[in-house]
């Protein structure tokens, strides 16, 4: 069985024929990157060359700066008691996404050891050492990279198109008991590469493309390979974990980290039931968490299928618009009926936004505004609302509003850099910078557009898509005409 992420069209996932939902994955950075220059959210187009700052016609078209590089990775420690996160954990780890229950508890037994084959992306070297310095120092896990002999892990940097040839909807994956595409083609329908019939963790391989972005390469790295090691199963209840099928998590949280850690310690081992495994998680957690023992619980409802449905419809490929709108409908009157207040209800309103925003953009701001309205009631939320507000500024943008565009993007920009969303972080800069035009900033303007381009070369990774995000935006601008 192949945990997958989508690249395109999904946040969720169709459900295969051996058994899993895979883990929805759109190339997400692409996702969060809006798009923004929705030629009908209002009626908005480019201003003439003649009228726009000299500034932003000559970066459309200049050469670029080096893709910039977050600084020390800076995790939140998990906000929510301990008895959540134990029954968190036993979901992750004893049931796959389409709902097969998996008898016992599997993990790496040894010290890993991890090769790299096939030739990286730009910052591959670089993101893929810092991950595996958060796994040894915040999850206490034996790790290291070698270059010969024999490993339990491989990352092979491949193509796009080969990655494609082997899972048409795979941006990246991670299997089991296979080391190579060649070794996957030959055992794509035996046993042992179903992730149901996995008993202990001897041999994975993770296969991340080398020609995207390096944010989407980044992403990649941390979630396929916390599932090479860790938990199997995404939660769309969880709203401060990379394990959630609603992507808005881009790095491995704090929260991940602590599963990570508890899935590796020592009073925990491969073979042990649900049950068992139950019984040591109160200690456990007291020993690596003291401070969640104080948390009162909050324990939010199972994700009920007829929703995730629904989501993975709005979201998915091969719907016509239509369809995916009537999908994105019935998930906001679902959310509401089974009385859910937190992120799924907020997020329920965030797609439907999404999918009328071209044609009804009034009508979608109200919705972007109820989904924050939701999440300002809601721990852990603060990435989730700096998602919804570049949409909300754009929306401004296109008025001719520069001041009410400030106020939604602000917020963002901290939040975008806490969570190393560089994607997200450079799309509100360069929202912010068209605010500041209109508002005859232009100086401040230039300056805050010039610090966009470093995180868009990560976030978006080759100078054409660089450049073709900084015209998106401008031509969110209204005409002067």
């Amino acid at each position: 069985m192949i945990a997958l992420r989508f690249q395109i069209g999904s946040a969720t996932g169709t459900r295969h024929s051996n058994g899993l939902t895979p883990r929805g994955r759109e190339s997400k950075m692409r996702r969060f990157a809006l798009p923004l220059a929705l030629a009908a959210l209002v009626s908005a187009c480019a201003l003439p060359d003649s009228q726009k700052p000299a500034s932003r016609a000559a970066l459309a078209d200049a050469s670029l700066p080096a893709a910039k590089a977050f600084s020390a990775p800076r995790p939140q420690p998990p906000q929510r008691a301990n008895r959540d996160i134990a029954r968190d954990f036993l979901d992750l780890h004893f049931r796959l996404e389409g709902g097969t229950t998996l008898p016992v508890f599997t993990r790496f037994e040894r010290p890993i050891r991890l090769r790299v084959a096939g030739t990286p992306s730009q910052g591959f070297q670089r993101d893929l050492t810092q991950l595996l310095q958060r796994f040894k120092q915040e999850a206490g896990i034996d790790i290291q990279r070698v270059n010969s002999g024999p490993v339990e892990i491989t990352v092979q940097a491949v193509s796009s198109r080969a990655i494609h040839r082997a899972l048409p909807k795979a941006a990246c994956f991670v299997v089991p008991n296979v080391d190579s595409l060649a070794e996957l083609r030959r055992k794509r329908r035996n046993p042992e590469t179903n992730w149901s019939n996995l008993r202990h963790r001897e041999r994975l391989a993770v296969f991340v493309p080398n020609d995207i972005s390096p944010q989407e390469a980044r992403d990649c790295l941390h979630e396929e390979l916390a599932q090479a090691i860790g938990p199997l199963n995404d939660l769309y209840r969880l709203p401060d974990s990379v394990f959630n099928d609603d992507n808005v998590h881009t790095v491995l949280t704090g929260f991940d980290m602590l599963v990570l850690r508890a899935t590796y310690a020592p009073e925990l081992r491969t073979g042990m039931s649900r049950s068992e495994v139950a019984a040591k998680l109160p200690a456990l957690l007291s020993r690596l968490n003291p401070a969640g023992d104080a948390i009162p619980p909050r324990a939010l409802p199972a994700t009920s299928r007829s929703w995730i449905a629904a989501i993975e419809t709005a979201l998915g490929p091969g719907s016509a618009l239509n369809t995916r709108k009537r999908a994105a409908n019935q998930a906001v009157v679902l959310a509401r009926e089974l009385g859910w207040s937190d992120h799924r209800r907020a997020y329920s309103h965030y797609v439907l936004g999404r999918m009328i925003q071209a044609e009804e953009p009034d009508l979608a701001q109200r919705h972007f505004q109820t989904a924050l309205d939701f999440l300002s009631q809601t721990p852990d939320s603060a990435l989730h609302q700096a998602i919804i507000r570049p949409r909300m500024a754009a929306y401004q943008i296109a008025r001719g509003d520069g001041e009410a565009a400030l106020q939604q993007i602000n917020p963002a920009l901290p939040v975008a850099s806490r969570h190393e969303n560089a994607a997200l972080l450079a799309t509100s800069l360069l929202i912010k910078a068209e605010a500041l035009d209109l508002l005859g900033q232009f100086a401040t303007a230039h300056t805050v557009r010039l610090d966009s381009l470093g995180w868009a070369r990560y976030g978006f990774g080759p100078d054409w898509a660089v450049q073709a995000k900084i015209r998106e935006v401008a031509e969110l601008r209204p005409s002067t005409n």
